[in-house]
């Protein structure tokens, strides 16, 4: 039986931690005051509510600064941030004059700024409010949105995540071999493995680091992609080598080298590396759910640790 002190309720930091292990994207929400000028606020209690009709939701604290025109505005966006825009997120998060002079903006197409360089963004207008406690539930109509291949930026443990960036850490080791799983609509870019069969693109020449080696693979496939976070680590026993592979989604644009391809049955019958065919059958299976995990072990057997869980 599980214990549990009933104490444990009354302490935030607690409570806190333990909501803190959740790891959630960073978004700057934004809406414009009574003169028009913008205001926003960093935020990483968004989530998607429903696809018909669109709807998402951000909480707000009842102690914020902006609490009044939020409570009131008729319409919100949220931006979903990028990797690089730390900053970004830190400046909208203290009480800085201008959060607004570390990032360019524009109106979105209903009105709400929308901020340079992001993930995606949603131009929202005021679904519903709804008083939750300490904080304001902000529920907004999708009018317009967009997104693109940047890897967006997390958040856990009160620390910022950044699993493309951080593929730049990475030892120049020797015997690691790096793979780019390029992802496109559900499709994975396949290339000939020189023996007749199929494989994702792959490259043991790491020595000037993993990030450089993935982003090579990138540019020789021909296919506008960014960099994205680390979907597979395992170790070859075989062949003497581990093996990283990075989740990169593609933009629009036909490969130089290869084709992206459903990964139905034969196509996964055709793969050369058993290693590899195991990788695409789970990406296959969390795709249809949508949940993904990073996998860890060897080329045998090892355990899949949740990553992110869509809604």
């Amino acid at each position: 039986m599980i214990e549990f002190d009933p104490e444990t309720l009354t302490n935030p930091r607690a409570l806190r931690t333990a909501f803190g292990t959740y790891m959630t994207g960073v978004t700057v929400v934004t809406t414009q005051d009574a003169r028009g000028d913008p205001l926003g606020f960093t935020a990483n209690s968004f989530a998607s509510v429903s696809l018909d009709p669109p709807l998402i939701l951000v909480c707000l604290a009842n102690t914020s600064s902006n609490y009044d025109t939020f409570a009131t505005t008729s319409k919100f966006a949220v931006n979903i941030l990028s990797e690089a825009q730390i900053e970004v997120s830190n400046a909208f998060a203290r009480p800085v004059e201008d959060r607004f002079a570390t990032a360019g903006w524009q109106p979105g197409p209903h009105g709400a700024p929308i901020l340079d360089d992001v993930s995606a963004w949603f131009d929202c207008s005021m679904f519903n409010r709804v008083e939750a406690g300490d904080h304001l539930i902000l529920i907004g109509a999708v009018k317009a949105f967009d997104h693109t291949i940047a890897p967006g930026l997390g958040y856990a443990r009160g620390a910022y995540v950044t699993p493309a960036a951080e593929a730049q850490a990475l030892s120049k080791r020797t015997g690691l071999v790096v793979s780019a799983l390029i992802e496109r609509e559900g499709r994975i870019l396949l290339q000939d493995d020189g023996d007749g069969r199929l494989t994702i693109p792959s490259t043991d020449d790491v020595a000037d680091g993993a990030n450089a080696a993935l982003n090579r693979l990138i540019r020789d496939s021909g296919v506008q992609a960014e960099p994205g976070f680390i979907y597979s680590v395992y170790q070859d026993e075989a062949r003497k080598h581990q093996h990283i592979s990075f989740l990169c989604q593609a933009e629009e644009g036909e490969p130089k080298k290869g084709v992206f391809t459903d990964l139905g049955t034969s196509t996964l019958m055709d793969i050369g590396d058993p290693a590899i065919c195991t990788m695409l059958e789970r990406f296959a299976a969390e795709s249809r759910i949508g949940n993904f995990g990073v996998y860890y072990g060897n080329e045998v057997s090892g355990e899949v640790k949740p990553l992110a869980t869509g809604g």
